[in-house]
C-alpha cells in the first residue's frame, strides 16, 4: 500500500484562530480524504506552536500563566475546527514532553555532525515574526526607531551568547536540492523566489536564546533555549516517532518520512524551504518531498486585519453556512497557490449557484422523479430512439472524462480546476434532463423506455459525482449516497471502483434538500449586524491589551479618504516629467531581496540605470523588452551603493502593496512624454 504523509504548519498560539488557519487545515483534510479514498495509507498532522517570547508577552498581557494561556488558545483552535470533522491523525503541541525530547535529539545530531557552534549574537529581532532582520531590512519609524517591516513595531535589539547553525555552508546543497527536485517548492513562482534568495548568499543562523525562558532547553546547556523555529519545524518528524517511542517510534518514522506534502502559507515559506531542509540534512535526514505555499485570503481586496476590521469571524461563518459550503467555496474560489478574496457575498453566490442550483438541484430533481414515476426504484435503462440513446451516451462519456480530469487536477493540487471539471458534468446532465423533459415522457406509455433511460442516466451521473466529491463535501455526499439507496460510507469508495449501471433496482431513501437556497439579503443583513458586534468586541479587547509599541495611525476608511482629497494644481503636475521607456536589461542585486536593477531606454543618448523594489513580485528576465512609464526628472539617489536615475511607475494592490507595473495597450515610442 502506498503511503501519504501530509502536514499543515503548526499554528502559533499568540492569537485567536482565523480563516487562514481554517483554510490550510481544510485543504489538508481534503487531500487526506482524497488519498485515503484512493487506497493510500495516509497520515495527516496538524497542531499548535506554543513556545517563544511572543507567547510569554501574550500571557503576561492577559494576566495568565503561560501554560494557562496556551491551553486556552489551543482549546479555541480545536473548538473552531471541530464542526468541520477534520480527519487529522494527530494534533501535536510543542509543549508535549515527547516533542521536547525529540527536538533535542535533532539538535544533538546536527551538533555532532559539526553544524552547531557557540558564539555571540547581536541583531534586531521581531517577537511577532520570530525572525531576525538586518538594519537595511528594518523599516525606519518617524521617531528614528527601527521597526519590523511586517508588523511596523519596534524591533528588539538582542546582544547575547548564542548557538549558531552553519546555514552559510548550505547554499550549494540547497540549490542542488531545488534543481534535482523541481517539485520541492511549489508553485514555481515561490520556487524562483527562494532560489533567488539562497543564491544571494546565506548567513549563519542564531538558534538559541538565554533571554527567552519559555521554550525547549538546549541539550547539555539548559541556560539556552532553542530558537522557536528550530523547535517548531521539528514537529513534523517528532510527531511520527523520530527520537521518541510515541506512535511506534523509529519504525513509524521510517515508514512515513519523508513527508509527501507540507502545506504552508507563503509568509513562512522561507523557514520551510531554507531552514528546515538545512536542519534535516545537518542531522542526516531527508528533506520532505514537496512544500506547497498557498496564497493569502484577502477581504474586499485587502489583507485581513483586526485593525482594519475586515477579518472573517469563524463563529459567524459557522452560524450561516454549512461546513461543506465553506469547504467548497475555499477550494473552488481560490486558485491554490495564489491569493483569493473572501467576501460573504461571493460565498452566498457560490453556494446558491454551485450547490443549491447545481449539485443539490440535480439530486433533488433526479430522486424526486424516481419516486414519482418509478415507485422509488432506480430503473434499468429502457429502450429509446437513436437520438436520445446517443445523447445519454454523451452524458456518460462526459462523466467519465470529468472523473479522470478531476483526479489529474487534484493530484496536481489544482482544486478549483478539479471542481470545474466535476461541475461541467453536472451542467451536462442538467441540460440532458431539461432537453428530454421526463415529466412529459411520463405522460406517454409508449415513451416509458425513454423515461427510464433519462432517469437511469441522471442517477448514474449523480452516483459517480457523489463518490468523486466525497473528499470535498463529506457530509452532503454521504446524505446523497444514502438517498440514492447506496450502502456504506461513500468516502471509502473510490470512484474508479464504481461501474456504470450498478444503481439499477435500488430503492431510493427519504428525499431531503441537501443545499437549500439561501436568502442573500436576509443572510447579509444578519451577518452585518453580527460583524458589527464582533468588531466592537475586538476593539474593546485591543484596548485592554497593554501597548507593546508606539501606536500606529489607524487606516482611514475609504469613504473618509475620498471626502478630503489632497488636491494639487496643474502647475504642480506639470513639474513631473513622465516618459515611456523600454527595459533593456534587468537583474537582481546580491543580498538585496527587494531590489531589481534595470537599464531603460528613454529615447536619450544613453540608457538610464533605475532601481525598483519589485524583486519579490517580478522575474527580471521576463521584464526585458517591456514598455514602462518612468518619472524622468526625479533627482538621482543612491540605493545599496547604486545610483537610481528615475522611478518606474506601478500600482499598489491590496494592503501588502503588491506592485503592478503601469504600461500601454498600444505601441508607444521610447521617450514619448505623457500628458
Amino acid at each position: 500500500m502506498n503511503k501519504f504523509y501530509i502536514t499543515t504548519p503548526i499554528y502559533y498560539v499568540n492569537s485567536h484562530p482565523h480563516l487562514g488557519h481554517l483554510y490550510t487545515t481544510l485543504v489538508a483534510d481534503t487531500v487526506a480524504r482524497y488519498k485515503r479514498q484512493r487506497g493510500f495509507e495516509t497520515f495527516f498532522l496538524t497542531g499548535t506552536d506554543e513556545h517563544g517570547l511572543n507567547i510569554e508577552r501574550a500571557a503576561e498581557s492577559k494576566g495568565l500563566s503561560i501554560k494557562e494561556h496556551v491551553d486556552s488558545i489551543v482549546n479555541e483552535f480545536k473548538t473552531a475546527f471541530a464542526p468541520y470533522g477534520l480527519t487529522n491523525d494527530h494534533w501535536i503541541r510543542t509543549t508535549d514532553d515527547y516533542h521536547k525530547r525529540a527536538a533535542q535529539e535533532l539538535w544533538r545530531r546536527a551538533k555532532e555532525n559539526g553544524y552547531i557552534y557557540k558564539g555571540k549574537y547581536e541583531g534586531l529581532y521581531c517577537a511577532n515574526c520570530n525572525e531576525f532582520y538586518t538594519e537595511s531590512e528594518a523599516k525606519s519609524g518617524d521617531d528614528g526607531t527601527l521597526n519590523c517591516p511586517t508588523h511596523e513595531r519596534p524591533l528588539d535589539r538582542v546582544a547575547e551568547e548564542s548557538y549558531f547553525f552553519k546555514l552559510s555552508e548550505f547554499q550549494d546543497r540547497l540549490i542542488e536540492l531545488y534543481e534535482k527536485n523541481p517539485n520541492f517548492i511549489r508553485p514555481e513562482t515561490r520556487r524562483n523566489e527562494v532560489m533567488s534568495f539562497v543564491r544571494g548568499g546565506l548567513n549563519d543562523l542564531s538558534i538559541s536564546r538565554v533571554s527567552v525562558k519559555w521554550g525547549i532547553p538546549v541539550p547539555d546547556d539548559p541556560a539556552h533555549t532553542m530558537y522557536v523555529w528550530f523547535d517548531a519545524l521539528s514537529n513534523y518528524i517528532t510527531a511520527i516517532g523520530f527520537g521518541n517511542e510515541q506512535f511506534g517510534g523509529q519504525q513509524h518514522f521510517k515508514k512515513l518520512w519523508p513527508a509527501d506534502l507540507q502545506l504552508v502559507g507563503k509568509d513562512i515559506l522561507r523557514f520551510h524551504t531554507v531552514y528546515w531542509p538545512a536542519f534535516l540534512i545537518a542531522a542526516g535526514l531527508e528533506p520532505p518531498k514537496t512544500v506547497f505555499a498557498h496564497g493569502m485570503w484577502l477581504s474586499g481586496g485587502r489583507k485581513m486585519s483586526k485593525t482594519i476590521g475586515n477579518v472573517i469571524d469563524l463563529a459567524v461563518l459557522q452560524k450561516h453556512f454549512t461546513t461543506d459550503a465553506v469547504r467548497y467555496f475555499c477550494l473552488r474560489d481560490m486558485v491554490f497557490g495564489q491569493d483569493g478574496d473572501f467576501t460573504y457575498e461571493a460565498l452566498l453566490d457560490r453556494v446558491n449557484a454551485g450547490l443549491a442550483n447545481g449539485l443539490g438541484n440535480l439530486a433533488s430533481r433526479t430522486l424526486t422523479m424516481i419516486g414519482r414515476y418509478c415507485d422509488g426504484v432506480v430503473p434499468a435503462p429502457g429502450n429509446a430512439d437513436a437520438e436520445l440513446t446517443a445523447r445519454a451516451g454523451e452524458v456518460r462519456e462526459t462523466v467519465e472524462q470529468s472523473v479522470a480530469q478531476f483526479d489529474r487536477e487534484f493530484d496536481e493540487y489544482n482544486f478549483s480546476r478539479a471542481l470545474d471539471a466535476a461541475w461541467s458534468a453536472i451542467e451536462r446532465v442538467d441540460k440532458f434532463i431539461s432537453d428530454a423533459k421526463p415529466w412529459d415522457l411520463a405522460k406517454d406509455a409508449d415513451k416509458r423506455g425513454s423515461l427510464e433511460l433519462v432517469l437511469h442516466t441522471a442517477t448514474e451521473t449523480l452516483r459517480h459525482l457523489t463518490a468523486l466529491l466525497a473528499p470535498v463535501l463529506p457530509n452532503a455526499t454521504q446524505e446523497i449516497w444514502e438517498q440514492l439507496g447506496e450502502a456504506g460510507k461513500v468516502n471509502e469508495i473510490a470512484p474508479s471502483a464504481l461501474q456504470w449501471g450498478q444503481s439499477t433496482g435500488k430503492r431510493v431513501g427519504e428525499i431531503k434538500p441537501i443545499f437549500p437556497k439561501l436568502d442573500k439579503k436576509k443572510v447579509m443583513d444578519e451577518i452585518k449586524q453580527e460583524e458589527a458586534v464582533s468588531q466592537a468586541a475586538r476593539t474593546e479587547e485591543n484596548k485592554e491589551q497593554p501597548a507593546q509599541a508606539p501606536a500606529q495611525a489607524a487606516p482611514q476608511p475609504a469613504s473618509e479618504a475620498a471626502a478630503a482629497p489632497a488636491y494639487i494644481t496643474i502647475d504642480d503636475f506639470a513639474k513631473v516629467e513622465l516618459r515611456t521607456g523600454q527595459i533593456l536589461t534587468a537583474e537582481r542585486i546580491p543580498k538585496a531581496d527587494k531590489l531589481l536593477k534595470f537599464t531603460i531606454d528613454l529615447g536619450e543618448a544613453e540608457p538610464r540605470q533605475i532601481l525598483a523594489g519589485i524583486a519579490q513580485y517580478y522575474e527580471p528576465e521576463k521584464l526585458i523588452g517591456r514598455k514602462v512609464i518612468v518619472v524622468a526628472n526625479l533627482a538621482p539617489r543612491k540605493l545599496r551603493g547604486l545610483e537610481s536615475q528615475g522611478m518606474i511607475l506601478a500600482a499598489s494592490i491590496g494592503e501588502e502593496g503588491r506592485p503592478v507595473l503601469a504600461g500601454f495597450l498600444e505601441e508607444v515610442p521610447n521617450g514619448a512624454k505623457l500628458k
